[in-house]
């Protein structure tokens, strides 16, 4: 009697408002704060540092308003993974499934959890990542390690509760790091520094790396190009999972209409906000700090600039405020991929299985263990790096899947027809594939671990299979 009681759909309870904030709040986390540093090294001047977020923007932007159609299509559970198994083959759609689960997900939920840690040590030193708790053989364990441990099992559990609980948490945390972010931007230009600003746009144009002594190097122009797509890893993590809407979609109310408008949304008021912070850490800090700020965390050095010493404790507090947010939405989302990988038999069965609360609660758990796993490993941040290659070849192929579809499915109900069609997707196709390519020739540590992540899907996707049709 009790699972005739199970519900067996979910509840469409997220209205626009809703999906744009778990928008915009999966989108911001820890990158926006720290990943400026890295991308100055790479670049090496004020005009290329916002260029490379102008152009992961424009990039970003263009798929949101490419998804609209996909999600308009198939206004149900699982997003890009619905999206490329319908496209190509169920081969397609659940290597990237099992790369969304590998690391994709749960390496971005562990990264933005021991950024929560990092941050509140500012406040609670006894929770910092250079303290070790307690080593199990080589492996050491931090207090921050355990913190992040313990957030992630935290809204992994109000989140097994049912959307309502996700949906509230999202809302207040997105609205409070909007509202915080925007108050950074507005007293980071009352502060500005007119010699600051004006020494940091001479030459704004001249692409150098800046080393951490201060010296500069030269770039070939092959080599600037491969300093681009480096300096792009970090502003592409910054502005992922901005497709994590159509993960739930779902749950949300008219999603023909809605997913497709909060995408648009939420990726247009991100990308304003990161293309205007990266102007207050220009306009108060040299390049060079900027470059060599301690531990990359580029907003305290500019806070310490705009608020004085309360600076760090501005920061701590929205970064903490940021990342708990950025991880509800990280963690609602992702499990509703393995929700639908399972109904089609390419996943655990029970994480078909929803809840008293329609939710699918063994998907949320097993998530949390790989995102805990991925915590104590301490290597979450090189593989995410590595991932970034793989994360854009996806995007790539879901968005040509809007060709291929229109050519399969010539007569389905499209709702919303993607932006600019056919100029625009084929515009970020061609601006994926070259940030890709220039992956592969100049920056080969990025690539082939993600792309192994990926691969070794294939005789997993084969085993599950055979196991399937063994107890069907």
């Amino acid at each position: 009697m009790k699972e005739a009681l199970e519900p067996t759909e979910m509840k469409r309870e997220l209205g626009l408002l809703d999906a744009t904030l778990i928008v915009a709040g999966s989108m911001i986390g820890s990158g926006i704060f720290i990943v400026a540093a890295d991308i100055t090294r790479n670049v090496g001047s004020a005009g290329w540092l916002i260029a490379v977020w102008l152009i992961t923007g424009l990039m970003t932007l263009i798929a949101a308003v490419s998804y609209g159609e996909l999600s308009a299509m198939f206004p149900k559970a699982g997003g890009q993974y619905v999206y490329l198994k319908e496209a190509y083959n169920p081969l397609i759609g659940f290597l990237y499934g099992w790369s969304f689960f590998a690391v994709i997900q749960t390496g971005t939920i562990a990264a933005v959890g021991v950024a929560f840690s990092k941050f509140t040590a500012y406040l609670i030193p006894g929770v910092s990542e250079d303290l070790v708790m307690f080593t199990v053989g080589s492996l050491t364990v931090s207090p921050a390690q355990i913190l992040a441990i313990a957030t992630i099992i935290l809204l992994t559990y109000i989140n097994t509760k049912g959307v309502k609980g996700g949906k509230m948490i999202q809302t207040t945390f997105t609205l409070t790091k909007l509202l915080s972010l925007f108050g950074l931007i507005v007293f980071g230009f009352i502060m500005l520094k007119p010699d600051v600003w004006d020494a940091n746009w001479t030459n704004a144009w001249s692409m150098q790396k800046l080393n951490g002594d201060g010296s500069v190097q030269s770039y070939t122009i092959a080599a600037a190009l491969g300093a681009v797509a480096a300096a792009m890893v970090g502003s592409i993590f910054s502005s992922d999972a901005w497709n994590n809407i159509t993960f739930i979609a779902g749950e949300v109310k008219n999603p023909q209409r809605n997913i497709g408008l909060s995408l648009f949304l939420g990726t247009l008021i991100v990308t304003v906000i990161y293309v205007l912070a990266n102007m207050v850490y220009v306009a108060v800090l040299p390049l060079t700090e900027i470059a060599t700020a301690e531990k990359d965390r580029v907003a305290v050095a500019a806070s310490s600039v705009i608020f004085g010493n309360a600076g760090t404790v501005i920061i701590a507090l929205m970064i903490m405020v940021s990342t708990f947010g950025c991880n509800n939405g990280l963690i609602l989302a992702g499990a509703r991929v393995y929700h639908t990988m399972a109904n089609d038999g390419l996943f655990f069965k029970k994480t078909a299985i929803l809840n008293k609360h329609a939710v699918p609660e063994f998907g949320l758990w097993i998530q949390c263990v790989m995102a805990s796993i991925l915590c104590l490993s301490g290597k979450y941040g090189q593989l995410l790096d590595m991932i970034s290659f793989v994360v854009v070849i996806f995007y790539v192929l879901t968005i040509l899947g809007i060709y291929i579809l229109r050519a399969k499915m010539p007569d389905a109900e499209r709702p919303y027809k993607a932006f600019g069609y056919p100029f625009l997707p084929a515009l970020y196709i061609i601006m994926g594939i070259a940030f890709c390519t220039l992956l592969i020739l100049y920056k080969q540590e990025f690539v082939w671990v993600g792309l192994g992540i990926m691969l070794s899907g294939v005789p997993i996707y084969y085993l599950w299979r055979a196991t399937e049709s063994k107890t069907a």
